[in-house]
C-alpha cells in the first residue's frame, strides 16, 4: 500500500488519475492500454495485481517505477518545469518528444542549461518536448501543414521512422537537402560504428543520438520444457504462433520490428510474426473471450523494462543472438540555422545527455564518450542508411501493417 494506489485498484482507476502511468503499462506489454476504449474495457475489470500475474511481472519492482512515474510528474509539475515555453518570433524554434522513463532527467538538464548557458546566447527559444505517451501526431500535424522551410520547427528530437522518412511529412523536406548532421562526431560510439553496424548518416543529414532496443522477456514457466528463442528468426517459428506479445502500441518500436522483419524475411516473415502474436493480447481476441487473460510465453519489449524482473523469478531476458532490433532516436536540424543551433545540438549530443539515456534509460547512447555498459558480444539489429535510401519508408510500414494485421 502507498498514497497513491492500491494493487487491488483497477487498471482503469489508476491510468485515470494518473495519466502519467499509461505509458509505463503500455511498454511493459499491456499494449491495450495504449486504446482509451479498451483501457476502459480492460481496465475497469482487472486490478494491478491481476494483471501483474498475469505477466508474471514483479509486483514490487512494478509498483516501484510507477510510484517513481507519478512522483517524477508531480515534482516536474510543483517546480514548474514546463514542457511549453512559446515565444512569438522565436530565434530558434524546437519541437520533440522524449521518451518517458528519462524525460524528468533530461528536462532537468535541458532548464538546467538553459539558465545557465542558454541565456547567454541573446536568444528567444520557442520549445515544445513532449512525453512519449503523449505520441507524434501532434508533430505529424505540424510537419505536413507545413509547406516550406520557414515554417517547419529548427530543431526535432523523436524516435520514429515514419515521422523521419514519410514522403508527406519529413521526407518532403529531406529531399530538399533542408537538415544537417551538426553533432560533429568524427566518429559514434563504437558499439554503434563498427564492422557489423553503422548509425552514422553518410550524407550527414540526419543525427541519431541513441536507440530503443527491443528484446525478449520469456515467461521459462509458460515455456516448460521448450528450448526458449535466442533470435528474431526463432520467433517466427511455429511452435511460437500465439505465444508473444509485441509491443504494438508503442509505434516507433512496432514500426522498427516490421521493418526489420520485412527487410530480412519478407512478406513471409511479417505473416508469421503476426502469427506469433498470442491472442490473449489482442484487443478483437480479448473482446470475444470475455477478457480471459492468457499469459504470453514471450514479450518483446524495450531493454529498460527488463530491469523489473525479479532475478529469481519466471521471467528471463534475453537479448537476440542476431541483435536487439533498434529503433532510433533522431535529431534534426536545419542546415539554415546551424549556427544558431549549434549550441542546442551540442547539449543534446552531449555526454552528459547520452548518460541519461543509457544509464537512467536504459537506451544506449551514440555519443562516442558514453559507456553504453551493454557486453560487446550483444550485437544491435538496424535498418541500414542504404536501405531507407532505396525504399520509401513510409509506404512499406502501410505495407507491413497491412500483411500483418490480415495475418492475425
Amino acid at each position: 500500500m502507498n498514497k497513491y494506489f492500491n494493487i487491488k485498484d483497477k487498471v482503469y482507476d489508476i491510468t485515470e488519475k494518473y495519466p502519467e502511468t499509461i505509458d509505463v503499462f503500455v511498454t511493459h506489454g499491456f499494449t491495450q492500454l495504449a486504446n482509451e476504449k479498451m483501457r476502459k474495457l480492460m481496465g475497469k475489470t482487472i486490478s494491478l495485481e491481476m494483471a501483474l500475474k498475469s505477466k508474471r511481472v514483479n509486483v514490487d519492482l512494478f509498483t516501484e517505477k510507477l510510484i517513481e512515474v507519478i512522483e517524477q510528474n508531480r515534482n516536474f509539475i510543483d517546480e514548474t518545469l514546463t514542457l511549453e515555453n512559446k515565444k512569438e518570433e522565436a530565434d530558434v524554434k524546437i519541437d520533440g518528444v522524449l521518451p518517458c522513463p528519462v524525460r524528468i532527467p533530461l528536462m532537468d538538464a535541458f532548464n538546467e542549461w538553459m539558465e545557465e548557458e542558454g541565456s547567454k546566447l541573446g536568444m528567444t527559444v520557442d520549445y515544445e518536448l513532449k512525453a512519449a505517451s503523449a505520441g507524434v501526431d501532434w508533430l505529424k500535424e505540424e510537419i505536413e501543414k507545413a509547406e516550406t522551410e520557414k515554417e517547419l520547427s529548427d530543431l526535432f528530437i523523436s524516435a520514429g521512422f515514419d515521422l523521419f522518412f514519410e514522403n508527406r511529412l519529413m521526407g518532403k523536406f529531406k529531399s530538399k537537402g533542408t537538415f544537417e548532421d551538426i553533432t560533429g562526431f568524427e566518429q559514434l560510439n563504437e558499439d554503434f560504428q563498427n564492422e557489423d553496424i553503422n548509425l552514422q548518416d553518410p550524407d550527414k543529414e540526419y543525427s541519431i543520438i541513441g536507440v530503443v532496443p527491443a528484446v525478449f522477456l520469456v515467461n521459462m514457466e509458460e515455456l516448460k520444457d521448450q528450448k526458449a528463442p535466442t533470435s528474431w528468426e526463432d520467433i517466427l517459428k511455429p511452435e511460437f504462433e500465439n505465444r508473444v506479445s509485441l509491443p504494438i502500441g508503442d509505434f516507433d518500436l512496432f514500426n522498427a520490428i516490421l521493418l526489420n522483419i520485412y527487410k530480412r524475411y519478407g512478406e513471409d516473415g511479417i505473416k508469421k510474426l503476426g502469427k506469433s502474436l498470442s491472442k490473449g493480447m489482442h484487443p478483437s481476441e480479448m473482446v470475444k473471450s470475455h477478457m480471459k487473460i492468457e499469459r504470453s510465453a514471450i514479450t518483446i519489449m524495450p531493454y529498460f523494462f527488463t530491469k523489473m524482473t525479479k532475478k529469481d523469478g519466471p521471467m528471463k531476458a534475453i537479448w537476440p543472438k542476431d541483435g536487439a532490433i533498434v529503433s532510433p532516436i533522431f535529431l534534426l536540424s536545419k542546415r539554415s540555422k546551424k549556427d544558431k543551433l549549434k549550441p542546442f545540438v551540442n547539449l543534446f549530443a552531449s555526454k552528459e545527455v547520452g548518460e541519461i539515456l543509457s544509464h537512467n534509460g536504459r537506451f544506449p547512447s551514440t555519443n562516442p564518450e558514453v559507456d553504453n555498459q551493454i557486453p560487446k558480444d550483444q550485437k544491435y539489429m538496424w535498418l541500414g542508411w542504404d536501405y531507407i535510401k532505396e525504399n520509401d519508408i513510409g509506404r512499406s510500414i502501410k505495407e507491413c501493417e497491412r500483411i500483418f494485421n490480415e495475418s492475425i
